[in-house]
């Protein structure tokens, strides 16, 4: 009996690489066979496999692949940590920023990485903002505190330009192939074409995405008495609305003539005003393209882009973003997509909404009181379903529906409809390349077919396109307020993260808020905060220009009157007479059939 418990015992404990050989030790008073012992001690593959059939068996359920396809995943996995941990590699230390994606990650599939692999991870959680500034204090530095980052492709730009951040595609052909998953299948991804450079290279790899959508309180505009009190006021019927001014007029509709439902006051429009970095996203994600304030093209605006920077025409040198030199971030467009925001926040939001930064207002729509939001993060999804919000039904079913965001009037078809972030991994020249390879294969680990379904089920951040068309989701769209049905269709690809015009994003996104803020504090005039904005974004690009920069360095226009670039055939767009037109909607029902019949609209 007592052999065999200490067998037990060993066999037990080898799910963990770690103690095989403490086990080994403990065994050899048990007259077991020294071959066997040694078989059992030196076979990583068998010894790990308990752990990673108990992942398989539970966690790991629902996935893209069989659990035998899963097994032999993870035993590719298993092979290749066994290989690196024979180099010396025992523990790395990776990074991303605080969502409910990444949080799973940190405490549950690091963990797995760990007992399938025997390679430990510290997997921090921090704030985008803290996160990009280390980022960026690496690249200067040419030191690196972690051996891999989960960052935005926002900087991918950055990343192309400096010459610091390991190049994927080359990097899986050449040094790293030993190290690259066989599934991987990058086809399978759904947002490549947004961690790709110019050069036509991938510099990151997809780890979560999300779209900025219109969310409405679908029960609230399926009331007959509201329908028929908003059509006599509006002349047009309550529904999604296709531009600003419907957007506007519904939010009014709400806070000033429904004012309470239930007892209880109700807002017609949702944002947030915190003087804080992540205000700073509310115009970076896509705002000004929004209004129409960049050129046509997709994924971004060619040669101006969202950011109202133009580039040259060689589509890599930046030439200027104040309309002097040729930008739009300064012109009649964004100079009124600033006032719109300032006006809504005002006149129709709570006045809590003020005090509130990104993580703070994205649950509150879900709470009862907004009846709609034009540019809500769909990475609040997950958390906008639990059972007992406000705005979720008795059958866990959400009240809420989502839908792409209306266009302010300088938009023209054919531009960006709105912002995707994809938060990606990103691994720098610095580390050690041991460290790594070994958070490259934690990379691969997080967005493997093993795990990638579940992760999906759990943050609803769809980075392939399997997990996506997966019979799960066919089943439980009903759950997700149109998610589903919005990355099924051919509309997200008009969904796009911040592109290639723009040369340094960290130290160029933190001027966002800060003018912004101004604004909002009525210290400067919309016009005003713009033009500073532009002044500023100038200024970096002539510092960039002067840095010798080692690819598509900036070179700015010389200024000029305005007037030679404001135009009606492209960015700058010069003003336009009336910038509210008639309210536009559609019914729900039938944008999400053209969704579903694979058009856009």
């Amino acid at each position: 009996m007592k052999i065999r418990l200490n067998a037990s015992f060993f066999l037990a404990r080898l799910t963990r690489r770690s103690t095989v050989c403490v086990c080994l030790n403990l065994s050899l008073g048990l007259n077991l066979g020294l071959s066997l012992i040694f078989t059992l001690c030196t076979n990583a593959a068998w010894a790990d496999m308990p752990a990673a059939e108990r992942w398989v068996n539970t966690e790991f359920q629902a996935s893209s692949l069989n659990k035998k396809q899963q097994i032999e995943e993870l035993k590719w996995f298993i092979s290749a940590a066994d290989k690196l941990r024979k180099q010396g590699v025992k523990q790395i230390h990776v990074v991303s920023e605080t969502l409910d994606t990444h949080d799973y990650e940190s405490r549950v599939l690091a963990l797995a990485f760990e007992e399938i692999t025997g390679i430990k991870v510290k997997h921090d959680l921090i704030q985008e903002g803290d996160l990009v500034e280390q980022l960026q204090n690496a690249l200067q530095t040419g030191k690196s505190p972690y051996d891999g980052w989960i960052s935005d492709s926002d900087l991918i730009g950055t990343h192309y330009r400096y010459g610091q951040t390991v190049i994927l595609s080359d990097y899986m052909q050449g040094v790293g192939k030993e190290f690259t998953n066989p599934g991987l299948d990058l086809k399978d991804f759904i947002g490549l074409s947004f961690t790709t450079a110019p050069d036509g290279k991938l510099y990151q790899l997809p780890d979560q995405q999300f779209a900025n959508l219109y969310w409405f309180r679908a029960d609230w505009f399926e009331r007959a008495d509201f329908k028929a009190r908003f059509l006599a006021k509006y002349g047009y019927p309550l529904g999604v609305p296709q531009n600003w001014s419907a957007y506007e007029d519904i939010a009014d509709f709400f806070t000033n003539d429904v004012k309470q439902i239930d007892g209880k006051k109700v807002y017609g429009h949702m944002d947030y005003g915190k003087k804080d970095p992540s205000l700073g996203w509310r115009f970076t994600d896509a705002w000004l393209s929004m209004a129409g304030a960049a050129d046509k093209g997709i994924p971004n605006g060619l040669p101006v882009d969202e950011w109202g920077i133009r580039i040259a025409a060689d589509k890599c040198t930046p030439v200027g973003a104040s309309v002097a030199r040729g930008g739009a971030t300064n012109s009649p467009a964004a100079v009124f997509a600033l006032s719109k925001y300032l006006d809504w926040m005002k006149l129709y939001a709570p006045p809590s909404a003020l005090q509130m930064n990104f993580s703070e207002a994205g649950p509150v729509p879900a709470q009862g009181q907004i009846a709609q939001q034009i540019f809500w993060y769909s990475a609040f999804t997950a958390s906008a379903t639990k059972a007992g919000l406000a705005a979720v039904d008795s059958n866990g079913k959400p009240k809420w529906r989502m839908a792409p965001s209306p266009h302010g009037p300088y938009w023209k078809e054919g531009m960006q409809n709105g912002y995707q972030d994809v938060g990606a991994w990103t691994y720098l020249k610095s580390t050690p390349p041991t460290q790594m390879a070994a958070a490259w294969l934690y990379g691969q680990f997080l967005t493997s077919k093993t795990v990638s379904l579940k992760k999906s089920i759990v943050g609803l951040t769809f980075i392939r396109n399997s997990d996506i068309r997966h019979p799960y989701f066919t089943e439980h769209a009903d759950e997700f307020g149109g998610l589903i049905e919005f990355y099924r269709s051919p509309a997200r690809v008009a969904w796009t993260p911040t592109g290639t015009n723009v040369p340094h994003y960290p130290r160029m996104a933190a001027l966002w808020w800060k003018n912004v803020a101004l604004a909002l504090a009525g210290e400067k005039t919309p016009q005003a905060a713009m033009d500073n904005l532009a002044l500023q974004m100038d200024q970096i690009m002539l510092d960039l220009q002067a840095s010798g920069m080692r690819l598509c360095a900036p070179k700015l226009n010389p200024l000029a009157n305005p007037a030679k670039y404001l135009s009606d055939k492209g960015a700058p767009w010069k003003k336009i007479a009336n910038e509210k037109p008639k309210g536009e909607t559609i019914a729900y029902e039938k944008l999400l059939q053209a969704w579903r019949e694979g058009r856009v609209k």
